[in-house]
C-alpha cells in the first residue's frame, strides 16, 4: 500500500509540477503528516525531490528527472489495456498513436505483467454503441478533436431538431464526450452539448480559447444528464399493471414502479409512473397490450380507449 502511494506521489509531482503537502494529501486522501513521511522515504530512496517553504512553496522534482513506468500492479496494467478503445481512438484520428502507446507500454512492463495485460486485451472487447443503433457518420470529428486539443474557436453550420433546423454557430470548444457510441462537443457560450454528427460545415478559426479555470468536463456531463432526465419525464400516469408487465419496464419507469407500486387483491400492481408526453406514453402503454390499464390522466386514458376501439373494429372486420 505504501509503495503504491509513494509511486503516486512521484507521478503526481512528475506530471503536475510543484505541489504542496496539503494538495498531495487531498489528492491521495491521506493526512499531511503521512505526506511528510512519504517525502522522507523518497529522499531516502535517492529521488531528487526538494521542498520550498512559504506561501508559494511546495515539493518539486529536480528539473529533468523522470521515472520509468515500473510500478504498475497487475490490475493497473490490465486496466490500461482494457481502457484502450481502438474504435473511438481511430475516429479521433489517434488510432496509430494508441497502438504505439500500447506497444511501448508492453515493452516497459515486466514479463509477468505483460502476459496478464495481453490476456486482458485478447479476452475483453469494449463495444460502446447499442445493438440497434447504426454507426453515425462523423466526418468532422478529427478536426473538432484537434480544435478542442489546441483551443481553437469553431464556426459551424449545425442541424438541430427544431425550426429553423440549419443554423450558424460560433463555438468555443471545452471538451468531447462519447455517450452510447455518439460524440458530443461541449462548447461555450453556455456551455451546451452539440452532436458532432450534426455539424454540416466547419471552419477552424485562428482564435484561441480556453475553458474557464473551474470547468470540469466530467462534472458538467453528469449534471447535464441529471437535468436531461428531469426534463424528459414531465408528467405522470396512474396505472395498473399485470404481474408480467413489471419485467418489461426499464430505467426510470422501472424505478418508479419499485418506489410507488402497491399490490392489489387481484395480483395486479397500482403505481404512478413518469411519462415524457401523451404521445410517447400512448405508444409505450400500447406496447404493453392487455397487461396495463391506464387510470389517468383522463386525456391519455381516452386516447388509449379510442385506439383500442379502432383496433378492435379493424380486426373484427378482417
Amino acid at each position: 500500500m505504501k509503495s503504491s502511494r509513494l509511486l503516486s506521489v512521484l507521478l503526481l509531482l512528475q506530471t503536475r509540477g510543484r505541489m504542496t503537502a496539503a494538495q498531495l494529501a487531498q489528492e491521495l486522501e491521506v493526512s499531511v503528516r503521512t505526506v511528510y513521511r512519504d517525502v522522507d522515504a523518497l529522499h531516502a530512496a535517492g529521488v531528487p525531490l526538494y521542498g520550498d517553504a512559504g506561501h508559494a512553496g511546495g515539493y518539486q522534482l529536480l528539473a529533468g528527472y523522470r521515472t520509468r513506468l515500473t510500478g504498475l500492479s497487475a490490475g493497473e496494467a490490465e486496466a490500461l489495456f482494457l481502457s484502450g478503445m481502438p474504435g473511438p481512438a481511430a475516429e479521433l484520428g489517434l488510432g496509430s498513436a494508441l497502438a504505439g502507446a500500447q506497444l511501448k507500454l508492453r515493452a516497459a512492463l515486466p514479463p509477468e505483467l505483460r502476459a496478464q495485460a495481453e490476456r486482458m486485451r485478447f479476452r475483453f472487447h469494449l463495444d460502446a454503441p447499442g445493438w440497434y443503433a447504426e454507426d453515425d457518420e462523423v466526418p468532422h470529428l478529427p478536426r473538432v478533436a484537434d480544435a478542442v486539443w489546441r483551443g481553437r474557436v469553431l464556426d459551424v453550420r449545425y442541424r438541430r431538431w427544431k425550426a429553423p433546423t440549419d443554423v450558424d454557430r460560433r463555438l468555443e470548444p471545452y471538451g468531447l464526450v462519447l455517450k452510447a457510441g455518439r460524440w458530443y462537443l461541449v462548447a461555450g457560450p453556455g456551455p451546451y452539448p452539440y452532436r458532432v454528427d450534426q455539424i454540416l460545415e466547419l471552419t477552424v478559426l485562428d482564435e484561441e480559447v480556453q475553458p474557464p479555470g473551474d470547468f470540469d468536463l466530467a462534472g458538467y456531463w453528469q449534471r447535464y444528464q441529471a437535468d436531461f432526465h428531469a426534463r424528459l419525464h414531465r408528467g405522470e400516469a396512474l396505472v395498473r399493471l399485470a404481474p408480467g408487465a413489471a419485467t418489461r419496464l426499464t430505467g426510470a419507469v422501472a424505478r418508479a414502479l419499485a418506489a410507488t407500486g402497491t399490490p392489489e387483491p387481484d395480483g395486479w400492481t397500482r403505481a404512478v409512473l413518469p411519462i415524457e408526453s401523451l404521445d410517447h406514453a400512448h405508444g409505450a402503454f400500447l406496447a404493453l397490450g392487455t397487461d396495463v390499464e391506464v387510470l389517468g390522466p383522463p386525456e391519455l386514458r381516452s386516447r388509449l380507449a379510442e385506439t383500442s376501439r379502432a383496433l378492435a373494429a379493424r380486426y373484427a372486420s378482417a
